[in-house]
């Protein structure tokens, strides 16, 4: 039995093995849960595309949005686990979305990471009216008239809402949450002077805030982002420990071969070094990563929990 065993066994790894080298042998998908043109799309199919040129064979991408991400993903979730379906996930899909709705038609155990692709760091800003122009002072602004400001959010259930209630939590402060459909209203009634606040991805903020329409604070990631080196961290500006971004990473089906996700995970760390690429993720806004499956997996887990955690002590939920 020990022999048959060892035998069964062996045959796997060479079998696993063998795959790895004949990967891919035909077209790859990577699924995109969001409409075209958005950046987890841009996304997908800049490394898609790179990916295509290295192997020969054609990536698709293929967008199936909906459900806040959640019917795409369900398809990649019920794909083949044999490396040639892969879905760009988002922190919505696999940082929020399981602790926001009741019921999902899916897992996160249903994948394996491959690599974490890019972030897109959130950025903190006020309206000019608003007598602060630090991190500290706007929080103790806010301390001083509980219930009196309010922020904006590109709806229920978002990054950027769910950055600002993990924001609250941390410092202690009481701010209304004023929802929109879209970061376009957010920012205009910003600067408009309707609402006080906002945490929410960088990209359309920066402008008005080098044009003086609105006043930046701090970038929220973990270190400071190439996009706005003179901003400092919420965590540096005042709140230790806090780090909030939009993310954008390559997963697969859970059972798929470690030789093929780890073929994979080195495709797209190469890729990503490719100037190019850098230069087109860069101009997103994000910044470009490109880690292992164990580091991505780990993330997953944080991110996981973290927000399950500001989603339960907010009390929002999602049907």
């Amino acid at each position: 039995m020990i022999r048959i065993a060892g035998s069964v066994l062996l045959g796997a790894v060479l079998t696993g093995g063998a795959a790895a080298q004949e990967f891919p042998a035909r077209p790859i998908r990577i699924l995109v849960a969001y409409t075209p043109a958005g950046a987890t799309d841009i996304l997908a199919r800049a490394v898609g595309q790179k990916m295509s040129d290295a192997w020969g064979q054609p990536v698709i991408v293929d967008n199936r949005p909906g459900a806040a991400g959640n019917i795409g993903t369900e398809l990649a979730a019920k794909a083949p686990a044999d490396g040639y379906t892969l879905l760009m996930a988002t922190a919505g899909t696999h940082g929020i979305n399981p602790g926001l709705y009741r019921k999902l038609n899916w897992d996160p155990k249903d994948f394996t990471a491959v690599s974490l692709v890019a972030m897109v760091p959130n950025i903190l800003v006020v309206n000019n009216a608003l007598p602060v122009k630090t991190v500290k002072e706007l929080v103790a602004y806010a301390k001083a008239n509980p219930g009196k400001l309010s922020y904006g959010s590109p709806g229920n259930g978002s990054t950027a809402h769910l950055s600002m209630e993990l924001f609250k939590s941390m410092t202690g402060i009481d701010l209304v949450h004023v929802p929109y459909k879209g970061n376009a209203g957010v920012l205009a009634d910003l600067m408009g002077g309707q609402i006080h606040a906002t945490i929410d991805n960088i990209p359309p903020y920066l402008p008005q805030v080098k044009a003086g329409k609105i006043r930046a604070l701090a970038v929220s990631p973990a270190t400071r982002t190439p996009a706005a080196p003179e901003l400092p961290t919420i965590a540096e500006a005042g709140v230790p420990g806090y780090e909030a971004v939009a993310w954008f990473g390559l997963v697969a089906p859970a059972a798929t071969p470690k030789p093929i996700v780890a073929k994979l995970a080195t495709e797209t760390q190469r890729i990503l070094k490719l100037p190019d690429v850098r230069e087109r993720i860069t101009g997103l806004g994000a910044d470009v990563v490109g880690n292992t499956p164990d580091e991505f997996n780990g993330f997953i887990r944080s991110e996981l929990a973290k927000w399950a955690k500001v989603i339960k002590d907010a009390r929002v939920e999602l049907q």
